[in-house]
């Protein structure tokens, strides 16, 4: 979405902030971390520099404060907000997982839901997330008829792209190739399609989880490079995902990392079929309407 619209658009992006040590209102800068703003909204500041990056758990204000300060703003990108019924959004997107759709899912605490299943039907646009590549029609057709969707309703399928492994500090450049040896850790909340990756590209000998949103310690980190360091090959790296290596900016954590080749892996979105046209057309046309 920001990809699509901030040539053209002053955009600003509103999240609450998810596991920040701090409240209220923000505008994401330089001097920020992944404690005081979340670990997403400052990938967010990092990748698209031009737009203005906020947090602040109560929407409403969110949403006056940036109309306030910065009047010159066109649209509001709002993160993770199908939930709150305090703000009437213009265009509401819905993602679920390809192997994990929300209608097979339960309410918590015995699933991820966080509403009745009914609450669907608020959705402009569903994405079935995570798809597997060479998805055959037939497949997507099963899944549209699982879903019973309202007749104003789109469906599109899209799948993660990874890119090249990334330095996390510039000292830390190397040659990776397909025999290049992997420890990789994450702190996400789905990555087997990740480790599926890196499996099909590179040697992956070990893997490290850490729950969702995960705040690393000085500890967590030693512990990382103790289990790095016993791993006897030549050529070998260290990979995380982009949203995990936003909670390493932490000086005391990229310390103790500045001497081994800690890499992350930057993904982008695309679209099974003709599926990027019609999401792009369907945002475009609306943005023209209401601006």
């Amino acid at each position: 979405l920001i990809q699509l619209l901030s040539n053209n658009y002053k955009v600003s992006t509103l999240s609450r902030g998810y596991k920040r040590k701090t409240s209220g209102f923000i505008i994401v800068n330089d001097s920020h971390n992944a404690t005081d703003v979340g670990d997403e909204p400052l990938q967010y500041y990092k990748k698209f520099k031009p737009i203005i990056v906020s947090v602040d758990e109560k929407r409403v204000n969110g949403i006056q404060n940036l109309e306030k300060n910065n009047p010159e703003i066109d649209l509001i990108l709002l993160d993770d907000a199908f939930q709150h019924r305090s703000v009437k959004p213009g265009k509401s997107i819905l993602i679920t997982e390809y192997n994990n759709l929300y209608i097979n899912d339960l309410l918590l605490p015995a699933g991820r839901l966080r509403e009745w299943k009914c609450g669907a039907k608020r959705a402009n646009i569903i994405i079935v997330s995570k798809c597997p590549i060479n998805s055959s029609s037939e497949d997507q057709e099963k899944v549209i008829q699982l879903l019973k969707l309202k007749p104003y309703q789109k469906v599109l399928f899209s799948f993660i792209k990874y890119g090249t492994p990334l330095p996390f500090m510039d000292n830390q450049r190397k040659l990776i190739s397909n025999e290049t040896t992997v420890l990789a850790f994450t702190g996400i909340g789905n990555f087997k399609p990740l480790l599926n990756h890196l499996k099909e590209s590179y040697n992956l000998v070990k893997h490290i989880s850490f729950t969702d949103h995960y705040q690393y310690t000085t500890e967590d980190v030693l512990n990382i490079k103790s289990q790095f360091n016993k791993i006897r090959a030549d050529n070998k790296i260290i990979i995380t995902t982009e949203k995990d290596i936003m909670r390493l900016y932490l000086p005391e954590l990229k310390n103790e990392l500045k001497d081994i080749p800690v890499f992350y892996i930057p993904i982008t979105i695309d679209f099974l079929g003709n599926g990027k046209e019609e999401f792009d057309k369907e945002i475009l046309d609306y943005v023209r309407a209401n601006s």
